[in-house]
């Protein structure tokens, strides 16, 4: 008996060793390439860059993985309770594994492998974070043998509260979207500590197949899933039996959904996107988890997208109707022809649909998904034939002049017609997107904060960005910096410039010579102010006054001011025959309204990490006395600037003002605005291949640029007047409501002095034309008699041989 009792013994012992030995060769074997525990404390899941607006309105995301990360301590105790409810009751009472769920679930498989039905996991939350590690989806007892040892060792890494807050923010939820808070912020536009009892229970009920519950494709799954949710809240006491039959009645409603992937400012993002990837070469942008704090003012930035579409669209009516997208045949399929049109301006509400039949006085229309509507006379009137670089003159009389049965044409949604009465429901109006395209920038001009910029009318149709990467002549736009070189050279707003043909010989380069000529039909004015040059965009003054002063001294005004950096010292280069861009060109702008302090645009304030540090703060000014007690401060402790001056201020504030004559008398009347004082100046270039327009108040710069991508005319008598300027102005008068203005600050040693408009001399007696313009002391005109001509002649220097080639293709008569 002892003997036998001793072999049972042993034999139990053998088998508990080989048992035992074969525990530990399985689980040696199974645990080849799985994380480590130190891979386990150092694990951070990608993250979303977010990139915020100055207000800290959320402007854009990218991600490789949608996931904005929420820490333990800062999740609601609402959220996390819903996920144990739905997921792990248990979590905190066992050792990474709930045995009682695994057995549960085995059992359920027997049943569904002999019905032939999916299999089912019963993984606790460590167990589902150990498989988000191992990278593992299938079903299979390897794989729940992988996340067995893997949890196991995830245990002994991490705390509990530690383990939820990887599962709360690793897990997917659907929408493309990774953790708690991301989810909240897609499905309902909240942060995780505004959600409801019954949103919190959707997020939790997704975890079992984020795809099986679609808040709309699969509506009635999804809301009896998170009613199941509530319930188990209320047995496990999270929430009370009351709260439970109240949140069950609330219906299931993501309305952020939609919105998903849409960017208020398109351009400006990827703009802030470019300059962090530049700035930081070793992070990666979609999953290293920035905070960027950018300088677009949300306002402004709407304002701007307004200003420019309307603009665009306002030119290109001018030129009549381009025609139907296609010519369907209504007694065929149309509506799937229909559905497969690109939308011309996507993203907005516009549609494509079909003319079904023209009346007196309308014409019907139909859509893609079967629904119908109107379009009255009165929407489509302005659509006269399209010539090609020419306005239309012809307008049409009724509908069929317009459009026709079979036309698939662009509409929009219209509400209201032009005597402000309201239309009915399903009334559209006749749109076309513009072929011309354009930009639109602002600035601060004290601190270079790029406060909005559009490049273009729809990033949807062309991601271009024509304020910084359309590279383009421009033309009278530049003039300002020819008028302030000679202003810094002995001339005075009052100094008299001969208007009369001018002729440069030189047969290197010219042939037979080069004569720019005035825009206004090449008439001559003879000797006219120096401010009217300006003011008029007169070319034929400022050839003469470039060449008296110099066009190496207006090329170094120009790199002074960031405007060209490199220009070639040819005389076409004063009316704007160099190249450069809208947000140069603005910049160089605002350092005149600022007096001449030297700025460069800025597109971000500041960048943190995704655990709060500053990586980058854009002010790096010392502030002191701003720590302490506020209450105990008698005024806002104020930086000081620190900045640059690159010209002279005196000649620069005589400078914005002929500048604000070119508004209130001259080329950009279009643009002025009763009350609020504003300067600026227009562009055209040769033949109108680009307009600009270019200004400021007292505390914003705006450049607006329109022009073909592929450059052509914009059309016989379009310019930067007619063009660019309004849409200035309308964005002027908007946003003059959130930036106040006031009259432009004049520099110490400057004298304001009335003097005749059109002699620049004082005023006459009686004489009611007059401008207040600034002098420096000294120079200012002393009596009423007409000064003598400055300069008369054309000092036919030769250009230098070295640029003749360039000089070639430069020339031409820029206004």
């Amino acid at each position: 008996m002892t003997r036998w009792l001793k072999r049972g013994l042993l034999a139990i012992a053998v088998l508990t060793c080989l048992g035992i030995g074969g525990v530990i060769g399985v689980v040696y074997y199974f645990s080849q390439n799985l994380p480590d525990n130190t891979a386990l404390r150092e694990y951070a899941p990608p993250i979303t860059t977010r990139l915020h607006a100055s207000n800290g309105d959320l402007m854009a995301e990218y991600a490789g993985e949608y996931r904005v990360f929420l820490p333990i301590t800062e999740t609601p105790e609402l959220v996390k309770r819903a996920f144990l409810s739905a997921e792990d009751q248990n979590f905190y009472h066992h050792g990474g594994i709930d045995m009682f769920a695994l057995a549960r679930a085995a059992v359920t498989n027997i049943f569904n492998y002999m019905e032939g039905r999916r299999l089912v996991g019963g993984s606790g939350i460590t167990q589902q974070v150990a498989k988000n590690f191992s990278n593992l989806s299938e079903i299979s007892y390897e794989r729940k043998i992988k996340e067995a040892i893997l949890a196991y060792r995830i245990e002994q890494a991490k705390s509990k509260d530690e383990i939820l807050e990887l599962y709360l923010n690793q897990i997917y939820l659907g929408a493309g979207t990774y953790g708690v808070a991301a989810a909240a912020m897609r499905y309902f536009g909240k942060s995780a500590d505004e959600l409801a009892i019954e949103e919190a229970a959707y997020l939790a009920a997704l975890p079992k197949g984020p795809s099986n519950y679609h808040p709309v494709k699969d509506h009635d799954v999804a809301f009896a899933r998170r009613n199941w949710v509530i319930g188990r809240m209320a047995e496990d006491g999270v929430i009370t039996a009351a709260q439970a039959k109240e949140a069950v009645k609330q219906p299931l409603v993501a309305p952020n959904l939609a919105k998903a992937g849409q960017q208020p400012a398109p351009w400006f993002a990827e703009q802030v996107r470019r300059e962090v990837k530049e700035q930081f070469p070793d992070v990666t942008v979609t999953n290293d988890g920035l905070s960027v704090r950018t300088t677009m003012d949300p306002a402004l930035q709407s304002i701007a997208q307004r200003g420019l579409r309307k603009g665009l669209e306002r030119y290109d009516r001018r030129h009549g109707y381009r025609g139907p997208l296609a010519q369907l045949d209504p007694s065929g399929d149309w509506q799937k022809e229909i559905a497969a049109i690109e939308p011309p301006d996507p993203g907005t509400d516009g549609a494509v649909a079909m003319v079904v039949a023209v009346e007196d006085d309308s014409a019907s229309i139909a859509f893609a998904d079967g629904a119908s509507g109107t379009i009255p006379f009165e929407e489509m009137s302005w659509a006269g034939p399209y010539v090609v670089n020419r306005r239309s003159l012809e307008k049409p009389s009724k509908p069929a002049d317009v459009v026709a049965a079979g036309d698939a044409i662009f509409v929009r949604p219209v509400k209201r017609d032009s005597k402000g009465g309201s239309y009915p429901d399903g009334t559209f109006a006749l749109a076309q997107t513009p072929a011309a395209d354009g930009a639109i920038v602002a600035i601060d001009p004290f601190t270079g904060r790029v406060l909005a910029m559009v490049g273009g009318y729809n990033a949807g149709r062309s991601e271009f960005n024509r304020a910084v990467q359309a590279v383009r002549q421009p033309g009278s736009a530049f003039k300002p910096f020819v008028y302030l070189t000679a202003l810094n050279n002995g001339f005075t707003p009052s100094s008299i410039i001969l208007d009369a043909p001018f002729v440069r010989r030189d047969n290197l380069v010219l042939g037979s010579g080069w004569k720019p000529g005035n825009y206004s039909s090449g008439k001559f004015y003879g000797p006219s102010p120096l401010r009217l040059g300006i003011e008029l965009s007169r070319n034929l003054m400022t050839v003469r006054l470039a060449n008296e002063v110099g066009m190496t001294k207006i090329a170094e005004t120009a790199r002074n001011f960031g405007v060209i950096n490199e220009m070639e010292p040819v005389l076409a280069m004063a009316l704007g025959a160099g190249e450069t861009t809208l947000l140069r060109l603005t910049t160089a702008y605002a350092m005149l309204v600022n007096g001449g302090n030297r700025i460069a645009p800025v597109f971000i304030d500041r960048v943190q990490d995704r655990y709060g540090k500053t990586l980058f703060r854009q002010d790096g000014r010392a502030c002191i006395g701003c720590s302490g007690d506020a209450a105990s401060l008698d005024e806002v402790p104020l930086p000081p600037l620190e900045t640059e001056q690159v010209d002279d201020p005196v000649s620069i504030y005589q400078m914005v003002t002929m500048l604000q004559g070119v508004i209130d008398r001259g080329t950009a009347t279009s643009a002025r605005i009763a009350g609020v004082p504003l300067a600026g100046k227009t562009g055209t270039t040769n033949d109108a291949f680009d307009a600009w327009f270019v200004g400021f108040s007292s505390d914003l710069a705006v450049g607006v640029f329109v022009g073909f991508d592929e450059p052509r005319t914009l059309g016989p008598s379009e310019a930067g007047g007619l063009i660019s300027a309004p849409i200035f102005g309308d964005f002027m008068r908007e946003a003059a409501r959130l930036y106040p203005t006031q009259p432009f600050r004049a520099p110490p040693g400057v004298r304001l002095v009335r003097v005749s408009a059109k002699t620049g001399a004082l005023p006459g007696a009686g004489e009611g034309n007059v401008v207040i313009q600034a002098f420096r002391p000294d120079t200012e005109p002393t009596s009423s008699e007409v000064p003598a001509v400055s300069f008369t002649g054309n000092n036919e220097s030769q250009t230098p041989k070295t640029e003749a080639g360039k000089a070639r293709r430069k020339i031409g008569g820029l206004y």
